[in-house]
């Protein structure tokens, strides 16, 4: 059984930079971030796999930075530029380990953490 649970988030100007955690319990395979913003489908943000290799929603690509690492197999969102359009709960999502293909698509993960508040003011 995986088990995600997310640290990090907050308030910060536009601007500014933000980082999130998710610390992975389990054997996970790709590890991803979706965000979601009331009224709003939820999006993808970023998977990293154990390569590490990595991809990126288009409205974050070279903005925000996805790692993985660490005794406690971490994953980390380093989120820099951020746009009040960011603003979102952040949700970390793990795929199985026999899993070894990328995906956008939120069917596709199948453990789920808590989510994280991220809030970008302008």
């Amino acid at each position: 059984q995986v088990q995600l649970v997310e640290s990090g988030g907050g308030t910060v100007q536009a601007g500014g930079s933000l980082r999130i955690s998710c610390e992975v319990s389990g054997r996970a395979g790709i590890v991803g971030w979706f965000r979601q913003a009331p009224g709003k489908e939820p999006q993808f943000v970023a998977a990293i796999n154990h390569g590490p290799n990595t991809i990126y929603g288009d409205s974050v690509q070279g903005r925000f930075t996805i790692s993985r690492g660490g005794a406690k197999d971490t994953v980390v969102l380093q989120m820099n530029s951020l746009k009040p359009e960011d603003t979102a709960v952040y949700y970390c999502a793990a795929r199985p380990s026999i899993e070894t293909v990328f995906s956008r698509e939120r069917r596709q993960y199948r453990y789920w953490g808590q989510g994280t508040q991220v809030t970008v003011s302008s």
